[in-house]
């Protein structure tokens, strides 16, 4: 089976999460407000903010109603950029991202399908941002 880790799926709460906050003018959450509202642990939470801010698509804000927040627009980070982040390519193996993996890549039928399915699966990750889920996640709090 092919699936996310804890680290994506987490993350992208998070990344949700301070989305949802964004979006209702809150310059910044501390994680242990996160933490509570998503029902994780603040250690995982302390790991997995670590890449997504260096990787610029979360900022720290210092002093008094410091914590979190998104360094851009919801509407400007997509779960691919996330999931990338923190779970590293979306291709389903590693000789789509790096031809030097494999030797038998040039004779290889299947290299062809799990090329396929990669770019698939990339440009529907590439298609949703985080406002895209802050609507899916609005619709269902109703």
């Amino acid at each position: 089976m092919i699936k996310l880790s804890t680290k994506g799926r987490y993350g992208t709460r998070l990344m949700l999460n301070l989305a949802l906050h964004y979006e209702e003018g809150k310059e910044a959450v501390v994680l242990k407000n996160i933490s509570n509202e998503e029902d994780l642990s603040i250690r995982y939470l302390e790991q997995i903010i670590i890449p997504l801010k260096i990787h610029k698509l979360v900022k720290s804000v210092r002093g008094a109603g410091g914590g979190y927040t998104l360094a851009k627009h919801p509407s400007e980070i997509t779960l691919c950029a996330i999931i990338e982040v923190l779970e590293g390519s979306c291709a389903l193996v590693d000789c789509v991202e790096d031809p030097d993996s494999c030797e038998r890549m040039t004779e290889c039928a299947t290299f062809e399908v799990w090329k396929e399915a990669s770019e698939l699966l990339k440009n529907y990750f590439e298609s949703i941002t985080l406002q895209d889920l802050v609507k899916i996640a609005k619709k269902k709090s109703r």
